[in-house]
């Protein structure tokens, strides 16, 4: 699926060359040594936005004046380039302007890691970030409405601030704009989470052996009836106290429910992990079905920190075909599941092979 992925001036990266494996690549080293910004280079290559950062200047390692990213995707020559102020994406060789007709031609992708269990200990801006990034994967008219809407509501939201008397006019504009977009938002997330549900339900039951019963669920802010526009000119007098945008897909949430009890709440450590888990697992077969083709899975450090039930569990819930990169710190628990594949051990931004 992915290979040869090549990265120079990347995060602490001068230069590096990753032969991956199609089905495990470990990448084994101590903290802060690399290892994550090498899986994040794949992660921004496919999907051209990180899990880890907004701010794209970040990416170039300090003193470079750009940084760059290619791999192969299924035959597929792919290259990000990115400097403080530009990004420039290639297919094969041509220069691609439309970051659309990019993303249609690379693959999916299922990010995971300790800060999933934010997911559930976190408020809610955790969990529309995990829509946004499934669904902009799944739905060709997401990102550009995202993108639409959130240009509207700054905008919109610089005119509740503003001025002492609020412009409601200007208000009423931006917010007729980001009606529109706002539509596309809601069904499409709707339509994610219905298609999450009985994956969610399935991977949590492998997880726990099948003791617990888990359920998702979409919640807008207000009445689904309410069109955005109609729902914010009942709300002047609460926005006038605000000085902000009080409802729309911004506040949006999932409701996570374990044994039919809120499970930010009520639910264990060990109840939160293996839910955040069937998470992303059903984000990744969701996925897979929608595009007719396995994810990556990028794995953060992750099976280290899982006992061995909970970690075969986990790779045997996987869509079959995927391909994975995984970042650890130590081989113990690779050894103990006969994980076989290629492995570099990564040490100050140095890569060397050590197996396969």
């Amino acid at each position: 699926m992915l290979s040869d992925l090549f990265v120079r001036d990347f995060r602490c990266f001068a230069e590096a060359k990753v032969e991956l494996h199609p089905d495990v690549t470990l990448l084994v080293g101590r903290n802060a040594q690399g290892k994550t910004s090498l899986i994040e280079a794949a992660c921004i290559l496919l999907r051209l936005q990180s899990p880890r950062t907004t701010n794209r200047a970040e990416l170039v390692r300090f003193g470079a004046p750009a940084c760059l990213v290619e791999a192969a995707w299924h035959g597929k020559r792919l290259r990000y380039a990115q400097s403080a102020t530009t990004r420039r994406l290639a297919l094969d060789g041509t220069t691609c302007s439309k970051s659309a007709d990019y993303l249609a031609a690379s693959g999916v992708v299922v990010w995971m890691d300790h800060r999933d269990m934010s997911l559930l200990r976190g408020g809610a801006e955790h969990r529309r970030r995990f829509l946004d990034f499934a669904a902009s994967q799944m739905f060709p008219d997401y990102l550009h409405a995202l993108r639409g809407y959130e240009r509207a509501l700054r905008g919109r939201n610089y005119v509740l601030k503003r001025d002492a008397v609020i412009g409601w006019k200007q208000a009423d504009a931006f917010a007729r704009v980001m009606d529109g977009f706002a539509q596309v938002l809601w069904r499409r997330r709707a339509e994610l989470c219905a298609a999450l549900q009985p994956e969610v339900t399935a991977a949590h039951a492998k997880l726990s052996d099948g003791a617990e019963e888990v359920q998702i669920e979409f919640k807008r802010t207000s009445d689904d009836a309410l069109s955005l526009f109609d729902a914010l000119l009942a709300m002047r007098d609460k926005e006038a106290r605000m000085r902000s945008t009080a409802f729309g897909p911004h506040r949006d949430d999932i409701a996570m429910k374990l044994n039919d009890l809120d499970a930010t709440t009520f639910a264990s450590e060990g109840q939160q992990r293996s839910f955040a888990l069937s998470m992303k697992l059903a984000q990744a077969h969701v996925l897979g079905k929608a595009r007719s083709e396995a994810p990556l899975m990028l794995i953060d450090d992750v099976f280290g920190e899982l006992d061995a039930n909970r970690r075969r569990a986990l790779l045997a819930c996987l869509p079959p075909g995927t391909q994975k990169i995984i970042t650890t710190t130590n081989l113990d628990w690779a050894d103990a599941d006969q994980m076989t594949g290629l492995v570099y051990r990564v040490e100050q931004a140095t890569l060397d092979r050590v197996q396969g």
